[in-house]
C-alpha cells in the first residue's frame, strides 16, 4: 500500500512537473491543460468532479488554475500529493523568472516571434477545452441561458469582483430551476484523506494571517516581514485570477521604490513567457529587491493563501456537490463557468493573439493536431513556438 502510494505522489509530481514546463498562455489555457492531461488522459476526476472544482476555485480567491491543480493533486495523493502537484506545476516558472531577475530583467522579449507562437497555442488549447466543457455542462435550454447571461456579462463589466457576482447569480438561477434535481448517483464521491479538523485550522489559519501580519509589520518595521505581509495579502485579495495581481503588486512595490517601474514592466515581459502561474511574477519581484532568497520567500507568501484556502474548503466539497438542497446552485454554477471561459477566450486570449489572418491559420493548424491527430500538448507548445518565429519573419 505503501508502495503504491509512494508511486503515486512521484506521478503527481511527474505530471505536473511537465504541465509546468508546458503549460503557457495563462490561467484560462491552464485549465485546458488540465482538462486534457487530468480528465481526459489519466481519469483521475471526472467531468462533472472537475467542473465543480474549477467553479469552486473561481470563486476563491487566489490564482485559479494553480488551486485547481493543488485540489486534483490532493485528490490523487492526499495533503503531500497536493504539495508536490503545486511543487511540479510552480516551480519551473519560479527557477525561470528568478533567473531572468538575476541576469537578464532588462531585456525586451515582449515581441518575440515565439512568444506569439505561445499566445496561439493557448488559442487552440482553450478552445479544446470549451468545446468540451459545454458539452457536458450546458446541454439544456436553461444552462446555455445562463452560460450566456455570464459570458456577455463578464465581458462588458469587467472588474474584479464581476467574476464572483457572476457566479452568484448563476448559483442562484440554478437553484430556482433545478432545485428539485436529482443527484447524480453515478457521479464519483471524492475521498479526501484530510479531516474537516484540519481543514478549518487551515481557514483560521489564513484569517489570522491576513490580520497578524500587517500587525507585525507595523510593530517590527522587518523587510522580511514587510515583503511577505505585501505579497500574503497580494495573493489573499485576488479574484480573477493572474492578471489581476499584476496592478496589486505594482502598487505594492513601485511607489515604495523597492523596485522601478521599468524593472516591473520589464518582469511583467518576462512572466508572460514562461510556462506556468502568472503569480510566479511574485518570484521575479522578490529577486530584485532581495536576491534569490527574495524571490522563494514571494513565491511562498503569494501562494501560501490559495493553499490554505484550498485545503480550508476541499474535505467539504462532497457535501456541497452531493447535497440535493444545493445540487441546483452547483448546475447553474458550473454553466457559468461555460460562460466565464468562453469571455476568457475571446478577452485576453483571442485579441491578444490572432492579430491577422495567418495567426487564425495557424491557431486551425494546431487545433487540428490538438483535437484530430491527439498529439500530445508539448508537440502542440514546440510546433507553436516554432511556427510563431517563422511568422515573424513572413
Amino acid at each position: 500500500m505503501s508502495q503504491n502510494y509512494g508511486k503515486s505522489l512521484i506521478e503527481i509530481l511527474l505530471v505536473s512537473t511537465k504541465l509546468g514546463l508546458t503549460s503557457f498562455g495563462g490561467p484560462v489555457a491552464h485549465l485546458g491543460y488540465f482538462y486534457e492531461e487530468y480528465v481526459q488522459n489519466r481519469k483521475w476526476i471526472d467531468e462533472k468532479g472537475y467542473a465543480d472544482l474549477v467553479a469552486l476555485c473561481q470563486f476563491l480567491p487566489g490564482p485559479a488554475s494553480s488551486q485547481v491543480g493543488i485540489g486534483i493533486g490532493v485528490i490523487r495523493g492526499g495533503f503531500l500529493g497536493g504539495i508536490l502537484a503545486f511543487i511540479g506545476f510552480t516551480t519551473p516558472s519560479v527557477i525561470a523568472l528568478i533567473l531572468f531577475a538575476m541576469i537578464l530583467h532588462g531585456l525586451e522579449i515582449n515581441d518575440s516571434g515565439w512568444i506569439h507562437g505561445l499566445k496561439i497555442v493557448a488559442v487552440a488549447v482553450v478552445a479544446h477545452a470549451v468545446l468540451g466543457m459545454a458539452q457536458k455542462l450546458t446541454p439544456d435550454i436553461e444552462r446555455k441561458a445562463i452560460a450566456l447571461f455570464t459570458l456577455v456579462g463578464t465581458l462588458l463589466w469587467q472588474t474584479s469582483y464581476t467574476q464572483v457576482g457572476l457566479i452568484l447569480l448563476a448559483g442562484a438561477a440554478g437553484l430556482l430551476i433545478y432545485k428539485n434535481h436529482e443527484v447524480d448517483k453515478d457521479a464519483t464521491t471524492i475521498d479526501f484523506p484530510i479531516s474537516k479538523r484540519f481543514a478549518v485550522v487551515c481557514l483560521v489559519l489564513f484569517f489570522g494571517l491576513l490580520v497578524l501580519l500587517p500587525l507585525l509589520r507595523e510593530v517590527t518595521s522587518i523587510k522580511w516581514i514587510a515583503l511577505f505581509d505585501s505579497f500574503y495579502r497580494s495573493g489573499s485579495l485576488v479574484f480573477g485570477g493572474g492578471h489581476v495581481v499584476l496592478p496589486l503588486l505594482e502598487r505594492e512595490f513601485v511607489p515604495s521604490g523597492w523596485l522601478s517601474k521599468e524593472e516591473f514592466i520589464s518582469g511583467y515581459g518576462v512572466a508572460q513567457a514562461v510556462p506556468g502561474p502568472l503569480f510566479t511574477f511574485a518570484a521575479y519581484i522578490g529577486t530584485v529587491i532581495n536576491g534569490w532568497k527574495g524571490g522563494i520567500l514571494a513565491t511562498i507568501a503569494i501562494f501560501l493563501p490559495a493553499f490554505l484556502l484550498v485545503l480550508g474548503t476541499l474535505p467539504f466539497w462532497n457535501q456541497l456537490r452531493q447535497n440535493p438542497n444545493i445540487k441546483g446552485a452547483l448546475i447553474g454554477v458550473n454553466a457559468a463557468v461555460v460562460g466565464i471561459l468562453i469571455a476568457a477566450f475571446y478577452h485576453p486570449i483571442w485579441m491578444s493573439s490572432i492579430l491577422a489572418p495567418i495567426d487564425f491559420a495557424f491557431a486551425a493548424i494546431l487545433f487540428g493536431m490538438l483535437v484530430f491527430w491527439k498529439l500530445p500538448p508539448w508537440v502542440i507548445v514546440f510546433t507553436g513556438a516554432v511556427g510563431g518565429v517563422v511568422i515573424s519573419l513572413i
